[in-house]
């Protein structure tokens, strides 16, 4: 497998900022031709990611997209940003992910009407099931003040075309519903990075926030409420999705030996800490950073809560002190760690939905830290019993 970064595309420089401000130590990267990259790391983690913008249209993403693939050799390209809902089911804020991708503009032109004939790419097996996974944690989402459900990620058809869909009567707008009648989202680069993807060999996803429903709000005032969230949303879940890749390939270019060496020290460092704890754990296997467990917490109100949550700080301090956990993270780690403690001692159902998110987001956060994670388990669980 390669050892590049994971590329990451947008469109638009809303998108690009979304995906920007979750990067660190941010250096420019200029091709040979002029197009220029920022590459950096997943904030907190040790993930690298090449971060470009396409600009709109099948065609101009194609050639980045190509570019990115040839000048980066890259874990997979994610191409990330904001699209229209073909149906209503699908809710404003939420992400798509594009089980497959239609190329919806080929077709011949009849006497009895324009018969379909897309092309269609399908996300690669791999990433779609990871990031199902990562669906069902749930934990990959900034918390919204005032929202109480969070964004969902769906997986289906996304349709790719050359104009601005904006319309749910027009002749066009018909004659999609009708012969993509599964798709899930409507935008205009996914068919060109998937071409990219499959001619070089680059495994591709993508990631579309909901921002409108093409249906003739577009440059409304809802529309331009919604559009950042729904950046902000694909740009969460696809640095998500990103930290999880590179991870999978760093284990899965372990030796054998060191593979089962580093499943021991998180076996022990997940004991070790149970033994030190006062949160009751029942860790059956270790498995790279996934920990599968039994748990039982004695923080059933928020003032056990509160106190859980203090115990947890020293935690933190002795996983930096060991080195587990790097001084980024343990620093964010502490800036969630004190807003989930202000949450639960507000104790009212706002703030204990406030205080379930953070740690959620705490729990992403210390993912590479399967002891950590085991900790955080049963205090999520009673924070979720609370909301």
């Amino acid at each position: 497998m390669p050892k590049g970064p994971v590329v990451i595309l947008t469109a638009l420089n809303l998108e690009y900022q979304s995906v920007r401000q979750r990067l660190a130590d941010l250096l420019v990267h200029r091709h040979e031709r002029g197009t220029r990259f920022e590459v950096g790391t997943a904030r907190g983690t040790s993930c690298r990611v090449a971060l470009g913008l396409t600009n709109k249209g099948n065609h101009s993403a194609a050639v980045i997209a190509e570019r990115a693939i040839q000048e980066f050799s890259p874990v997979a390209v994610l191409f990330v940003g904001v699209a229209g809902a073909l149906w209503d089911a699908t809710r404003l804020g939420d992400v798509v992910m594009a089980s497959h991708v239609y190329a919806y503009h080929g077709g011949t032109s009849e006497d009895d009407g324009l018969k379909a004939r897309p092309r269609v790419w399908e996300a690669p097996h791999g990433i779609s099931q990871l990031a199902s996974h990562l669906a069902r944690l749930n934990d990959w989402a900034d918390p919204t003040p005032g929202h109480e459900d969070g964004p969902q990620v769906r997986f289906g058809a996304i349709a790719a075309g050359e104009i601005v869909q904006n319309s749910r009567i027009s002749a066009e707008a018909k004659w999609i519903r009708q012969h993509y009648n599964d798709a899930l989202a409507i935008e205009m680069e996914a068919a060109g990075v998937a071409q990219a993807g499959h001619l070089s060999g680059a495994p591709v996803a993508i990631v579309r926030g909901i921002s409108d429903r093409a249906d003739g709000t577009k440059n409304s005032s809802e529309d331009r409420n919604w559009q950042p969230r729904a950046a902000a949303n694909a740009a969460a879940f696809a640095i998500r999705l990103a930290v999880e890749l590179v991870g999978e390939q760093e284990e899965a270019a372990m030796p054998q030996d060191d593979r089962a060496r580093s499943a021991d020290r998180f076996d022990r460092r997940v004991s070790n800490t149970v033994h030190n704890s006062t949160v009751g754990i029942m860790a059956s296997s270790v498995t790279g950073s996934s920990v599968h467990m039994n748990a039982a917490s004695k923080a059933s109100g928020p003032t056990a809560l509160i106190t859980e949550l203090n115990g947890f700080r020293d935690q933190l301090g002795w996983h930096r002190t060991e080195g587990v956990l790097d001084e980024d993270s343990y620093q964010e780690a502490l800036t969630d760690l004190d807003s989930a403690l202000r949450s639960a001692g507000e104790r009212t159902p706002e703030s204990s939905k406030r205080t379930l998110m953070t740690l959620k987001r705490l729990r992403g956060l210390v993912a590479e830290c399967p002891a950590l994670v085991a900790t955080l388990a049963p205090m999520i669980a009673a924070a979720g019993g609370l909301a």
